[in-house]
């Protein structure tokens, strides 16, 4: 990987012009954001509610069509010229690194019949971290999705969008993973979070009324690869759990259909204890996160900081996907002044993790937690404020 810089659409399209050259089509310049998921983890793929906001972070796309058949790749930061023909039945190859993302994308949108009259050129540069837990790939395909649906006109909404960059992990990444990520980033509007219940996929935007407070992001700078974590695994404890209520007679097509009272009530069917705490952390989740929304709703930040405490807890203790460097964040963030909440965000096993901080309080704030963290832990975190964003769109 080359040496980061802030990107900005400029330098992205001089970038552009160096590399391909001037012509008459026209460059188009796209911005996609990255996410932070303020609570609902783990439960997109349980029928779960979950509130996600995009954020002020960006992958930015620069596309232009070319009068052949022919697709380049190039990312500033990341090495590697990939070339392919718009014609290629596209497969999943190792070697073929992050193009592998837009290939995906690709294969699926010829599948649902979308025809491309000539290639394309293509420099993508991303300011959001990679593997960082905010998203970093669904902003990659939701990107170049977007940025091919406006490119050739072909008119696919936001929502199909969403469930295109989905398909594509799931039958072309070998991901199995919820609809969460790609909807946020294709459809997200500007200071709200959305409420998305993923059994229906609908959505409610949420103001995102946050006063004195703003979010930190804290980057536990441990990589991790979503496929190669215990994603599936969970997974497959959840849907253990739930063949087990379903086999004793409970009426449920997804755990998140479970009350909390229910699962007091019928919880006891699951002897596997492992299995019984997954479950549970899904269903107190969903209940968590239909508080917070409530909590926003009623300008009542104290409520809303103390649920991703408990969030993170359930996390770590029920769900067990967070570890030292996802608890030191949250346990170090919990102690400094201004903070009111603080818990892991994304898939866990390092990534991110989020902290509400009021905003007098924000350059103190990351570096006490700083400080802490490197002590613990033995190497520097990243940490930066945020702001809400819209979705995906052209520039």
């Amino acid at each position: 990987m080359k040496e980061k810089i802030t990107v900005t659409p400029e330098l992205l399209k001089n970038e552009f012009i160096k590399l391909y050259g001037e012509n008459s089509s026209a460059i188009k310049m796209f911005a996609s954001p990255a996410r932070i998921n303020i609570i609902g983890e783990h439960i997109d793929y349980n029928g779960g509610k979950v509130f996600p906001a995009a954020i002020d972070k960006y992958l930015y796309v620069a596309i232009r069509k070319r009068n052949d058949t022919l697709i380049n790749y190039n990312d500033l930061f990341f090495d590697g010229n990939f070339t392919f023909d718009i014609n290629d039945n596209f497969v999943y190859k190792k070697e073929n690194d992050y193009a592998n993302f837009l290939n995906g994308i690709l294969s699926i949108i010829k599948r649902h019949g979308y025809v491309f009259e000539s290639g394309f050129d293509v420099l993508i540069a991303s300011n959001v971290p990679s593997a960082g837990g905010i998203s970093s790939s669904s902003a990659l395909e939701c990107g170049f999705a977007w940025a091919v649906n406006q490119t050739f006109e072909f008119n696919i909404s936001r929502k199909e969008i969403a469930l295109m960059g989905q398909q594509s992990e799931h039958e072309f990444m070998n991901v199995n993973c919820g609809i969460m990520d790609q909807y946020i980033i294709a459809t997200a509007q500007e200071n709200t979070a959305e409420l998305l219940d993923c059994a229906s996929i609908t959505h409610e935007f949420v103001p995102l009324n946050l006063g004195d407070y703003r979010f930190v992001v804290m980057n536990t700078k441990k990589q991790r690869k979503l496929a190669d974590s215990k994603y599936n695994e969970r997974r497959s404890q959840c849907e253990q759990g739930l063949a087990i209520l379903q086999q004793n007679g409970v009426d449920i097509k997804d755990l998140c259909s479970l009350s909390v009272e229910d699962f007091e009530k019928y919880g006891s069917f699951i002897k596997d204890d492992v299995i019984y705490r997954r479950v549970r952390h899904c269903v107190t989740e969903n209940k968590r996160v239909l508080d917070a929304v409530e909590a926003l709703k009623q300008n009542d930040l104290v409520q809303l900081g103390k649920l991703l405490y408990e969030s993170h807890d359930s996390l770590k203790n029920d769900y067990e996907v967070t570890g030292i460097e996802l608890d030191t964040l949250k346990e170090v963030a919990s102690k400094q002044d201004g903070c009111i909440g603080a818990r892991m965000t994304g898939a866990g096993f390092g990534g991110c993790a989020i902290a509400l901080v009021h905003k007098d309080k924000t350059d103190a704030f990351i570096k006490n937690v700083q400080e802490e963290y490197t002590k613990i832990i033995g190497y520097e975190g990243g940490f930066f404020t945020c702001s809400s964003s819209e979705g995906v769109r052209e520039l």
